[in-house]
């Protein structure tokens, strides 16, 4: 039997957990099942408790404090003791039904979504047929206001296709948090970052028009930002998300429970859940006509 998830992630301050809790909310005020699983080990405050927390199996604390690692080598090491004792997730995630959303909220380091194995074998765990078999879908989270920073939204584009290219699974790329960015950017002109492309680039204020005087001084931090090497550099990320054409990115404003509702419509298409419900007979206790035929 099917189960169906998905598998929350993105940079820190993305407003993964805050997405998790409004998405729970949004699925009981709709009477859907759902089981929220932290995988943050450094995680403390809730809004919904989770079913499943990775802390009572480890925490980054304890980590730091008993092997004298730092935050990023600490969690690291978390998530090698979890792909250890994978017994922790399946014998937690194994007696659902496929009426269960399974909700998996991941820490905000990108290292695990770019270059690290560990996620891509997490995965491969989850969804692997004949175990949990779980039909698993990514949202990456980006919050919205790297559009005013055009250099900096590239830059989290480019982590979003990685993290695509890297899990193989039906993905769902996020810009998070859009009420911050309600009456500082257009809505003709924010629509354009939901495809992005390298033309973003082209009446970008902070790169546009740069001469090149030569090479800058490296310790001149805002030197180095306006230069034309750093035009360059970006172009070149632009062109590379450009040419794999991957990205593209739905709003979300969890304050508002039609946006949150939509984003679920994206996820349940991308893992198939309607498909696999049974279809509900009416309600015995419901007589819609009279013996007579009529109302």
């Amino acid at each position: 039997m099917s189960k169906f998830g998905v598998l929350v992630m993105g940079p820190a301050g993305a407003g993964k957990s805050t997405f998790c809790s409004s998405l729970i909310t949004h699925l009981r005020n709709n009477r859907r099942s759902c089981f929220y699983v932290n995988l943050d080990p450094a995680a403390e405050e809730f809004a919904h408790e989770p079913d499943l927390d990775i802390k009572d199996l480890i925490s980054l604390e304890d980590v730091m404090e008993e092997m004298g690692l730092g935050p990023n080598g600490g969690l690291i090491y978390c998530f090698e003791f979890l792909m250890e004792n994978l017994d922790f997730l399946t014998e937690a995630l194994d007696p659902l039904t496929e009426e269960y959303l399974i909700i998996i909220d991941m820490p905000g380091q990108i290292e695990l979504y770019t270059h690290i194995p560990i996620l891509p074998a997490l995965v491969r765990h989850l969804t692997r047929t004949g175990a949990l078999d779980i039909s698993l879908c990514a949202a990456y989270l980006l919050e919205a206001t790297f559009v005013v920073d055009r250099a900096k939204f590239f830059a989290g584009t480019l982590s979003a296709m990685s993290a695509m290219i890297m899990l193989e699974v039906p993905h769902v790329n996020i810009l998070s948090k859009m009420d911050l960015v309600k009456g500082q950017v257009g809505k003709r002109e924010l629509k354009r970052f939901l495809d992005p492309d390298s033309s973003l680039l082209d009446d970008d204020e902070m790169t546009a028009g740069i001469e090149d005087d030569g090479p800058a001084d490296p310790t001149d931090n805002a030197a180095m930002m306006r230069g034309s090497s750093f035009k360059r550099l970006n172009k070149a990320v632009a062109g590379l998300i450009d040419s794999f054409s991957m990205v593209s990115y739905l709003k979300l404003d969890v304050q508002d429970e039609d946006s949150v509702g939509s984003i679920l419509s994206y996820i349940d298409d991308a893992i198939q859940y309607h498909e696999s419900q049974e279809p509900k007979e009416p309600s015995d206790e419901v007589e819609l006509y009279g013996e007579d035929g009529f109302e």
